[in-house]
């Protein structure tokens, strides 16, 4: 799976791709590419909603039928690109703040730079609202950097980390991988506590350091994330949840085998976790929405942690 900069990388290569070869088959796309042909079409639903203007307007008109991809307004967005100030703008400030970010390679870095200082004097007085724009990224910019170094050196990080299954903080030795990109940035690593693979939310990362201990995780082919992150196998133990037309969402959020109507306008959801204890908070955050039916030993923990949880209101109860 790629990051957020190589996918970006890629797609602006693969728009002039297309221009040039109408109706060119999935298969040769995504050979030419290195990807997989899941991964093109992930890109190519992204492309659509790219074009000359965020207003809407000029957008590229691009689909597929599975086997081979179109274009269909080459000519219309081929004009000459003239930025409105508001656009100028926007774009600078995305641009500035994506030239800041710590892991970005050296001649990205410059070539971004050259660009922005090119925009800047095409788009003149109408840019200097940009430099009173910023961004402010998921996690601080001090996490980044360090997984940058540690990654860089080849060296491990100490992390003070909140776990969502655990729901409180831990303290973890990790060696790390990579940095990855899915809705949130997410580093893979070796984690030391569970001598297992695992995938940490930086902005859950509390603190951080970089220990002065060489990083050295079990070497092993790239795990194949094109299905996205959370992609359990079919030997991870089963879970059965039902929920209220109220907690449909759980369908959306969680990887799952199958869900079934409910009379009621609700579901039954089957899933497989590697550690099923787990989704405990999901059970807790679904409240009257929902239940774990299966297996019998979470869905008691998960009825023993709601009780434990409203006795902490104690007299506040009414």
């Amino acid at each position: 799976m790629s990051n957020a900069i190589d996918q970006t990388r890629r797609m602006l290569s693969l728009v002039t791709y297309l221009r040039e070869r109408p109706g060119a088959e999935v298969a040769e796309v995504a050979r030419a590419f290195g990807i997989t042909e899941r991964e093109l079409i992930a890109d190519l639903n992204v492309l659509p909603m790219c074009g000359t203007s965020f207003r809407g307007g000029d957008l590229l008109d691009i689909d597929t039928d599975g086997e081979r991809i179109w274009w269909h307004n080459v000519d219309d967005v081929a004009q000459p690109l003239r930025l409105a100030a508001d656009e100028a703008t926007a774009l600078l400030v995305a641009a500035r703040a994506v030239a800041g970010l710590p892991g970005l390679r050296a001649g990205d870095r410059e070539a971004l730079t050259r660009a922005v200082a090119k925009i800047e004097n095409a788009a003149g007085e109408s840019a200097e609202g940009s430099a009173r724009v910023g961004v402010t990224f998921e996690a601080e910019s001090h996490v980044f950097a360090d997984i940058d170094r540690a990654l860089s050196e080849g060296r491990r990080l100490w992390l003070r980390y909140y776990s969502h299954g655990r729901g409180g903080m831990t303290e973890r030795e990790v060696d790390p991988i990579r940095l990855l990109t899915e809705g949130h940035t997410y580093l893979e690593a070796w984690c030391r506590t569970s001598e297992d693979h695992r995938m940490f939310r930086l902005d859950r990362v509390a603190e951080i350091k970089v220990l002065d201990v060489p990083a050295d995780p079990p070497k092993r082919e790239p795990r194949d994330l094109s299905g996205g992150l959370v992609n359990p196998s079919a030997d991870d133990p089963e879970v059965v949840v039902e929920v209220s037309s109220g907690g449909r969402w759980v369908a959306e959020y969680y990887t799952h085998d199958h869900a079934e109507e409910l009379p009621d306008g609700g579901l039954r959801i089957t899933l497989r976790s590697a550690d099923p204890s787990q989704l405990r908070p999901l059970a807790l955050r679904l409240g009257r929405d929902g239940r774990i039916v299966s297996p019998p030993g979470l869905a008691e923990q998960a009825r023993a942690a709601a009780l434990e949880a409203l006795a902490h209101y104690g007299d506040g109860l009414v």
